[in-house]
C-alpha cells in the first residue's frame, strides 16, 4: 500500500491503472429527437417525480415552480438531503436552476456542465445555456400565462436573487409567490435524514489561547452597541457563522465541518436554532443551556426559526442586523417595517472570523506543515510508479473538498470531476494536475501542484513558468493595509497576458481553521473585503489549453505586516503551503533575478519547516526527495548558486 493513503484515494479515478473503452458522444448523451428516445444508463427517469410535483402545484394555484441548487443557508456546498435540483432532474452538477410548469421542465446551467446535463437528464427536461436570472425570467414570461403565479421556496432565495427575479419580471403581470413549505421535499419520499450525531466542541488543546464562545458573544455585542444604528439583535444564517461563534463543528455537509443551525444573538439573550436531539448532555453543559442569563444559550428547534424571529420582530423598539449575502428571503421578509432592519453585505461574524488571531495563525500554519508531508509522499510515490505503470491505492479519507485529479486533456477543465467515461491512465506523456486538501482539527488546507513525469513540450514549460511568475508576483507584492485583492489580481495574469494567454477562474479565496475551503469574504474578487493582517487566502493562477493540458499552481498565504523604508502600515503575503514545484517545468530563463531569489527563499523555508516533520515521522526517503527538489536555482548564464538574502 502506498504512503499517504487519504490523498491517493482522492485521486482514485486518475490513479488507477485501468483503461476505459472509448465511448462516443452519441452513446453517452441522450438523443430526444428520435423515437423512442435514446437515453444512456446515467439518466434517471423523472416522470413520476414531475407528476407528483405538478399535483402539489395545482391547489396552490402556482403556474411555475423554481428549484435552485442551494440550501436554506445559501451554502456553496450542500448536504445530500438538500440536493433537490439533483433529485428532480438527475443532474448532479454544482450549479444550476430548474423551473417546472404544468407542461414543461427546464434546467439552466453553465458551460462547465452542458455535456454532463445531456448525459444525466431524461427527455422530460430541456436544457437552457444562458444561466442569468434575466434569461430565466424571460422564459417564465413566455411560458406562464399572464396573471400566473410563480412559486419559490423563500428559504432557497437570497435577497439579491429575489430582487433580480422581481426586477426582471417587472410589469409582465406575473407575480412571485413565496411557498415556505418546499414542494420537492413533499415529493421526495426517501430524502436522506438529518444525521443523528456528529456535533462537537473544539478541543481545548486545539484552540487554547483563542477566544471562548462567551468572549466571542461579548465581542459581537460590543460591535452591536458601537454601531450608530443601535441594533438590538444579530441574526446569523450562514452555517460557518454559528460554528465559529460557539467553537463547534459538525458533519452535515460533505467536506465541510458544519451543522444545520441559526443564531439570534440579542444584547441579553442567545437563541440557538438547532436539532436539539443531536446535542449530548456534555454539549448542553458546554453551552450553559440549563441556566438563564446573557451568557446562557437557549436551545430552540431548528424548524422554529421563522416563527421565533417573527415573534421577536413584533416586539417594540427592536432592530435586527443581518448580512444580506447569506440571509435567506424567508427570514428577511419577516423583518418589517424597514426601520426594524439593519443590513450589511457580511455579518460582523464573517468579517471578524476572516482575521485569524495568533493562535489560529499558528495552528493553521502547523496544519500546512503536516499537509505538506502528505502531498510530498503522494508526489514522490507517483514519480516512482507512473513510469512503471504500476499504480495501487488505498487508505482512509479525510478531505477538505472533492479532489480535482486530472491528467492530459482532463486537466484542461479547471474543475474536472472524474467519471468512468472520462478517466485516463496516468502516463509519462501527459501533465498531471492535483488540487487537494485536508480537514484537520486545527486547519483546512488547499494546494494544487502540476507535474510532468516525462519530457514536457516547450509550450508546456513556458506556460507553467508564466503561471509560476504570476504566483510569485502576487506573493512578493508589498501593499498598503486595506488594499482590495481585486486591485492586485492582474499581477497573477500579467506574465500570461504578455504572450496572449489567460485563465477563466478567480485568482484566490479565503480558507478557514477547520472550516470551509472557500471562506468568504476574503479573496481577489470585487465583492471581497480589503486585505488586513491575519487573513489567509489562496493564490492560484493557471492556464488551460483546450483538449491538451491544464496548469494550476495554488498556495495558501497568510497576510503579514511588512516594514518598509518610509512607512509601517504595509503588508505582504507569507506562503504557508510548503511543497516544491516541478523543476523540469520551470524555465529559469524567463524568471527575473528577484523571482529566482524569491523561489530560492521559499525552498529554504520548505527545508526549514518540513524537514524536521519528515524526520519526526521517520520518512528518510521523502526527506531526500524534498531536499533534491528544493535545491536552489541558478540564474540562466550563471554558475553560482544563490540563496535570497
Amino acid at each position: 500500500m502506498p504512503p499517504c493513503g487519504w490523498l491517493l484515494l482522492l485521486s482514485l479515478a486518475a490513479l488507477t491503472g485501468n483503461t476505459f473503452c472509448a465511448i462516443t458522444t452519441s452513446q453517452t448523451e441522450r438523443n430526444c429527437s428520435i423515437s423512442p428516445p435514446y437515453l444512456p444508463s446515467t439518466v434517471i427517469n423523472t416522470t413520476l417525480r414531475l407528476q407528483e410535483l405538478r399535483k402539489r402545484m395545482l391547489p396552490l394555484n402556482i403556474s411555475a415552480y423554481i428549484i435552485p441548487g442551494t440550501d436554506a443557508h445559501l451554502s456553496e456546498y450542500i448536504a445530500p438531503r438538500d440536493a433537490r435540483l439533483t433529485f428532480m432532474t438527475g443532474f448532479t452538477g454544482s450549479a444550476g436552476t430548474a423551473v417546472v410548469t404544468q407542461t414543461k421542465a427546464t434546467l439552466w446551467t453553465d458551460s462547465r456542465y452542458w455535456v454532463q446535463a445531456e448525459r444525466q437528464m431524461d427527455c422530460n427536461w430541456e436544457l437552457e445555456k444562458d444561466v442569468s436570472i434575466s434569461s430565466i425570467a424571460e422564459w417564465l414570461i413566455s411560458e406562464v400565462p399572464a396573471g400566473g403565479e410563480i412559486g419559490f421556496d423563500p428559504f432557497l432565495f437570497s435577497l439579491e436573487t429575489y430582487e433580480n427575479y422581481d426586477i426582471n419580471l417587472g410589469s409582465s403581470n406575473h407575480s412571485l409567490t413565496s411557498v415556505p413549505v418546499n414542494l420537492v421535499d413533499q415529493v421526495w419520499t426517501d430524502r436522506p435524514p438529518i444525521l443523528a450525531d456528529g456535533i462537537i466542541s473544539l478541543p481545548d488543546r486545539v484552540i487554547r489561547g483563542s477566544p471562548t464562545w462567551q468572549m466571542k458573544v461579548e465581542q459581537m455585542r460590543k460591535m452591536m452597541e458601537d454601531s450608530p444604528y443601535r441594533p438590538t439583535a444579530l441574526l446569523l444564517s450562514a452555517l460557518d457563522e454559528t460554528a465559529w461563534l460557539f467553537n463547534m463543528r459538525g458533519n452535515d455537509i460533505p467536506f465541510n465541518p458544519f451543522f444545520y443551525s441559526y443564531t439570534l444573538l440579542t444584547l441579553d439573550e442567545i437563541w440557538l436554532f438547532i436539532h436539539t436531539e443531536r446535542l449530548t448532555g456534555e454539549l448542553k453543559e458546554y453551552l450553559n443551556a440549563s441556566c438563564a442569563g446573557p451568557l446562557c444559550v437557549q436551545l430552540k428547534s431548528y424548524d422554529s426559526v421563522r416563527a421565533q424571529l417573527q415573534e421577536y420582530v413584533a416586539r417594540p423598539g427592536i432592530k435586527v442586523w443581518i448580512g444580506t449575502e447569506y440571509t435567506n428571503y424567508a427570514l428577511y421578509e419577516l423583518i418589517t417595517p424597514v426601520d426594524k432592519l439593519m443590513t450589511s453585505s457580511y455579518s460582523p461574524v464573517l468579517t471578524t472570523k476572516a482575521v485569524k488571531d495568533e493562535t489560529e495563525q499558528r495552528i493553521l500554519r502547523d496544519a500546512h506543515v503536516r499537509d505538506a508531508v502528505a502531498v510530498i509522499q503522494l508526489l514522490m510515490w507517483l514519480e516512482k510508479v507512473v513510469p512503471q505503470a504500476t499504480v495501487n491505492f488505498g487508505g482512509p479519507n479525510t478531505r477538505g473538498f472533492e479532489t480535482i485529479s486530472a491528467s492530459g486533456a482532463n486537466a484542461a477543465l479547471a474543475h474536472y470531476s472524474p467519471t468512468n467515461e472520462s478517466s485516463r491512465k496516468l502516463t509519462v506523456d501527459e501533465m498531471y494536475l492535483v488540487d487537494s486538501g485536508g480537514q484537520y482539527l486545527d486547519g483546512t488546507t488547499d494546494i494544487t501542484r502540476t507535474v510532468h513525469w516525462g519530457t514536457p513540450t516547450e509550450m508546456q514549460r513556458e506556460a507553467f513558468t508564466r503561471v509560476l511568475q504570476g504566483n510569485i508576483e502576487i506573493s512578493r507584492t508589498i501593499f498598503p493595509s486595506g488594499t482590495r485583492g481585486a486591485n492586485m489580481e492582474m499581477l497573477g495574469r500579467r506574465a500570461l497576458w504578455e504572450v496572449g494567454l489567460n485563465y477563466g477562474h478567480g485568482t484566490g479565496h479565503g480558507v478557514g481553521n477547520y472550516f470551509g475551503v472557500h471562506e468568504w469574504p476574503v479573496g481577489f474578487q470585487t465583492n471581497n473585503i480589503p486585505f488586513t493582517s491575519g487573513m489567509f487566502t489562496s493564490i492560484e493562477p493557471g492556464y488551460y489549453k483546450d483538449n491538451d493540458f491544464g496548469i494550476r499552481i495554488e498556495d495558501i498565504a497568510v497576510i503579514v505586516p511588512k516594514p518598509t523604508k518610509y512607512g509601517n502600515n504595509y503588508l505582504t503575503f507569507d506562503i504557508v503551503s510548503l511543497v516544491p514545484y516541478d523543476r523540469k517545468l520551470i524555465d529559469t530563463s524567463l524568471l527575473s533575478m528577484q523571482q529566482i531569489q524569491w523561489l530560492n527563499k521559499y525552498y529554504e523555508t520548505i527545508r526549514t519547516l518540513v524537514g524536521p516533520e519528515l524526520d519526526r515521522q521517520g520518512l528518510k526517503e521523502e526527506k531526500d526527495w524534498m531536499l533534491k527538489n528544493t535545491e536552489p536555482f541558478v540564474p540562466s548564464g550563471s554558475s553560482a548558486s544563490i540563496w535570497s538574502s
